[in-house]
This record gives structure tokens, sequence and C-alpha cells, in this order.
């Protein structure tokens, strides 16, 4: 039974990030005056076709693992362009409109990810506190005399001189030890300063820094929160709070939680070259099924959050700039733009299968992750 809803929820997840990426490149392509020949969710042998009367043929394949935009393209061996129908191919468009379709695609996800945020803050979600617990000894936290029970309510970044005074207005509030995770995430992948507002539990109020130099280094298999000090208080759900916003409120709190996320998604991901970032945390389809299911089973705004996240990390992953992603072809611009000439055809598909071998190495190694975090005894 486990395993049916994880495949629902892991079918679910899928279809609704691929189609809101692709479509991201379908309206883009529409709206500059391409012709769109295919809007595709799948692969394999078509399930489900329907041709539109602009020429577009919608289709739904047997394999549901991705998909795909086919635009005319007069630099595609395969069509045959008529006259009439020059203006409309891709090539033919001039430089920022084709990135701006090519980019289009990873956008559509980081839109589709502040909106299920948004939807999330309006409707109210139940929040950890930012109370914390008495730091570990040799802590940075507990050097600074940060005491259990006190409660994170304000946050502000970056290094300062023990002479410069904290105003307390340029704080900015938080509401949650879920909120405050990402700032520390932010701080610690970013080696950036910050300075905390506290609140003990007899209601005083008092800011503590963190320099920069003082923060723990991000190492494979380490918890940077154990050596910096701040871990939450946990409580019974009792003790929880709503986080419940207007509109306006959750939009901006959304916009502000996708930036952090993509920030320290994309320094995480840089990480994996670096040595910083153990390899073993690279999730393929199975940890990602797993964890569709199981946030499913919680309730809709577990699963909704999880969408969320997921629409960053294919948003991330497609701006990585290797042949085969979004990211390679905006390379490709990058080239033209500079050198004032586009790399040749043949080139396109020697580096097109330098990208297919890489994308599948990482792909074989996500899912070896997978196989041994699932079958190990």
């Amino acid at each position: 039974m486990q395993a049916l809803i994880n495949l629902a929820a892991f079918l679910l997840t899928i279809g609704v990030l691929v189609s809101f990426h692709e479509f991201g490149h379908f309206f883009v392509a529409r709206c500059c005056g391409v012709k769109v020949l295919r809007f595709a969710l799948g692969f394999g042998k078509p399930l489900f076709t329907y041709h539109a009367k602009n020429g577009t043929e919608w289709v739904i394949g047997g394999i549901p693992m991705g998909g795909y935009v086919k635009l005319l393209d007069g630099r595609d061996e395969g069509q045959k362009i008529a006259p009439h129908e020059k203006t409309q191919s891709f090539d033919a468009k001039p430089l920022w409109q084709r990135s701006a379709i090519v980019a289009a695609g990873p956008l559509a996800n980081f839109v589709l990810a502040i909106i299920l945020f948004t939807v999330i803050y309006v409707s109210g979600v139940p929040q950890l506190p930012a109370r914390l617990q008495a730091p570990p000894e040799h802590s940075v936290a507990a050097s600074l005399g940060i005491a259990v029970g006190d409660q994170v309510v304000g946050w502000k970044s970056g290094d300062r001189n023990e002479s410069q005074e904290i105003d307390a207005q340029a704080f900015i509030s938080i509401p949650s030890w879920n909120a405050l995770r990402w700032e520390l995430m932010d701080a610690l992948t970013g080696k950036q300063g910050f300075s905390l507002e506290l609140q003990s539990d007899t209601g005083g109020r008092y800011v503590k820094h963190f320099p920069a130099a003082e923060l723990p280094e991000m190492q494979p298999g380490l918890d940077p929160f154990q050596a910096l000090g701040i871990l939450p208080q946990l409580a019974p759900a009792s003790g929880w709070t709503e986080l419940k916003l207007t509109p306006l409120d959750a939009l901006e709190f959304a916009v502000h939680r996708v930036w952090l996320i993509g920030k320290v998604s994309a320094r995480l991901m840089v990480g994996l070259f670096t040595g910083s970032t153990s390899i073993k945390q690279l999730s393929g389809p199975l940890s990602i099924a797993d964890m569709a299911g199981k946030s499913a089973q919680i309730g809709w705004q577990p699963f909704v959050a999880f969408l969320a996240l997921m629409s960053i990390s294919i948003g991330l992953l497609n701006l990585v700039p290797l042949p085969m992603l979004d990211g390679g072809q905006l390379l490709y611009d990058a080239w033209e733009l500079v050198v004032g000439k586009r790399i040749t055809v043949s080139m396109q598909a020697r580096l097109q299968k330098v990208g297919l071998v890489l994308v599948l190495s990482f792909s074989l190694l996500a899912l070896f992750n997978d196989l041994q975090r699932y079958l190990s005894p």
C-alpha cells in the first residue's frame, strides 16, 4: 500500500513540476512568435494526442519521467520549414528572445514555488517557535552566553564592529524555527556573519552577534547547527504557533523564502565539486518518491511544501551549464553574445553527447545512493 502511495505521489510531483517547467518554455515561445510543434509530457508511446488549431501537438507519453517542448527550428535537419513560417522559427529570433525562451522553464519553476508557498502562508500553517535549547558546550552560541529558553525574534545579516550600534528596526522578524533555519543556512553556506535579537524567559530582549570568522565550516557528515549551538527546543503541538498572513504579506514572505532556499541549494550544489557537500546527499527517484509519499500522508500542506522545494531544485538543476540542460543552451547564448557568432550545429551535437554522458552519470550516482539507503541492512 505504501508503495502505491509513493508511486502516485511521485507521478503527481513529476507531472506538476514538469508541466509547469515546459509551460514556461511554451508560453514565452508563443509570446515571442515562435511556433510550437509539440508539447509533450512523458516519453515513449503516446497515450493521448491532441492537435490544436495553431498547429501544436499536445502529447502525454507512456513513460512519465519528464517532458519537452519542440519548437520550429531551422537548425533541425529533420524539419522542413515553409517560406511563410520562417519568421516563426526559433533560430530566426534575436538572441535575447531565444535566451528568454530557454530561461523561461527554470523561471517557471521558481514562480511555481512562490505560488505554492504563498498558498500555504495564506491558509495558515503550524510552526515550531524559534525557542532555543541549551547550546552545546564549546559551541559559538555558548561562548556568547545564549541560554536555554531564549527565543529568536529578529535577524540581521552582515558583520559589524563591536563599536557599532545595532538598530533594532533593521532586524527582520523571525516567526518560527523554520524561518530561522533557512536564514542560518544562508549565513553558514555564504560564510556571512549575522546578529540575532533574542527574548529571554523573563521577557527582556538583547542582541548577540555571530562574526563570520567564528562560524563553523560546512563539512560533509557534520551538523553545522551543533557547532553553532543554535538548536530548537522541541515542543508539543499545543505549543506551536500558527503562521497566517495576508495575501500580499504571504507573497512577500514566499519570495524571500524561495530566494533563501535557492541561494542555499545553489551553494550546496557547488559544494559537490569543491568537496564541502557529500555526493551521498544526491537523491534519485526512489528518495523523491519516498519523500513525496510520506509528505502526502501527513497532509496537503507538507506535500505542497515538498512540491515547492522540488520545484526550486528542478529550476536550479536546469540552470547548471551542462549540455542537455537549459543552462547549457544559455552558455551557448553567452558565447554568441561575446564572440558574435553561434556555435555550429556539429559542435553542439558533440557537446550534447558529452552532456548526455554527464547527466546519465549523475543520475546513476543518485540512483546508487537511493539503493544504498533503502537496500542496505
